[in-house]
């Protein structure tokens, strides 16, 4: 089970954690996790730059240093990277000095200060000790591309119904989510920018 929409009690609960970021006007931020993935993030940067959208890429470590070329491009094309731990570990069933050491080590190939834990698990020992060193980016939409039972058109719908400026809005550049990514995306991005939505990266200080 997960939520669609990130409920506000959950929000609440979390403070110390980026759900939304305030905008003063139609402005959403795309993010897309788990890549690079060779022959995915291409299409993914391609359908951005089609559309004159900008995003945020969540890198796992490993596959940034395997795939260099990819992460400059990312780059060199406007959008914000951040971290996803090394080995895209779950908090919940890790121990903070492993997963501390697999998102350090992972700083090491992906720069900057954004960090999302793989699939939202993170404890609030993780918290305190990352949130030293970075800002933890979390989600208000979750597009569901991620989940193979789920029909591609619904992934659209997920996003469309549930997004509002200043929404953060995840996709996964990765080979399971790739054919309802490649249905939803150009969708998402044709329909918002026609309701006057433009698309940036994240950038926090």
């Amino acid at each position: 089970m997960y939520f669609i929409k990130t409920p506000t009690l959950l929000k609440n609960i979390f403070p110390q954690q980026v759900w939304s970021i305030p905008v003063p006007d139609k402005s959403v931020f795309l993010t897309f996790d788990d890549g690079p993935t060779p022959g995915v993030t291409e299409w993914v940067l391609d359908t951005l730059k089609k559309f004159g959208a900008k995003a945020t890429f969540f890198l796992v470590g490993n596959n940034a240093k395997n795939n260099p070329e990819l992460v400059e491009r990312i780059v060199s094309e406007g959008h914000s990277i951040g971290n996803h731990t090394f080995n895209h570990l779950n908090g919940w069933r890790t121990p903070l000095s492993t997963y501390s050491k697999s998102a350090l080590k992972c700083g090491e190939v992906v720069p900057g200060n954004l960090f999302r834990p793989p699939y939202g698990r993170i404890t609030r020992a993780q918290t305190r000790r990352l949130g030293n060193r970075f800002k933890i980016i979390m989600w208000d939409v979750l597009s569901g591309d991620f989940d193979t039972e789920l029909p591609k058109q619904k992934v659209v719908k997920n996003v469309l119904n549930n997004t509002e400026s200043g929404s953060i809005v995840v996709f996964h550049d990765s080979a399971k989510a790739e054919p309802r990514l490649k249905y939803a995306l150009p969708r998402v991005l044709n329909y918002l920018k026609d309701e006057g939505y433009s698309f940036k990266p994240i950038e926090l200080k």
